[in-house]
């Protein structure tokens, strides 16, 4: 069991989250985590999506993926360098005289604190899945009164060689229904 970053490049459409998120239900696939957003192309979103399976496991997600009709390419970007991210915003119970301690904490991992009350503060700090939990376990002591985190958001490096054909499911257009027009298939198709 290994953890995969699926990168999914979709049609900014409605539905197509339900229809991802009921593909792995449906095959009893557990999202660790998902998150959606527009591409530099507002006609495209991109869907970041974390969980843990084994090897055969993933061949059969990305091949499951790469028939969902909105969806324009899946790559796997667990097996090349990538940069990933992860934003946590952390309420902790913080008196005044635990604030200069809780702060030193803070700038260790380049956080900053956001929001200042009587008896608490509100820390955000972004990076790795490993940083963020390390950061959440120091504040244990402390008190945690809420905690909310994005999930992970993950590109390629920039100095990355062409993509592997073995990371990378890429469709080509296929028939649509009678309502789509032959500019919305164009739209659809990546570049050569």
């Amino acid at each position: 069991m290994k953890k995969h970053i699926l990168s999914v490049h979709v049609q900014n459409r409605p539905g197509v989250l339900a229809n991802i998120a009921s593909m792995f239900a449906a095959r009893g696939f557990n999202i660790d985590s998902l998150v959606v957003g527009r591409t530099e192309e507002s006609a495209f979103s991109r869907m970041v999506i974390v969980c843990t399976a084994d090897e055969t496991t993933m061949e059969q997600v990305r091949k499951q993926l790469g028939k969902i009709v909105p969806v324009v390419k899946v790559q796997d970007l667990s097996e090349q360098e990538c940069i990933e991210r992860d934003l946590l915003l952390i309420r902790v119970y913080c008196p005044p005289e635990k604030r200069g301690e809780l702060r030193q904490i803070t700038e260790i991992f380049r956080g900053s604190v956001v929001d200042v009350a009587s008896r608490s503060v509100v820390i955000q700090l972004t990076g790795p899945e490993k940083k963020i939990e390390a950061f959440v376990e120091l504040c244990r002591p402390y008190g945690i009164k809420n905690l909310s985190r994005t999930g992970v958001i993950a590109v390629p490096r920039a100095s990355q060689p062409g993509n592997n054909a073995s990371t990378q499911t890429q469709r080509r257009a296929r028939p649509r229904s009678a309502t789509a027009t032959t500019s919305d298939t164009a739209a659809v198709l990546p570049p050569s």
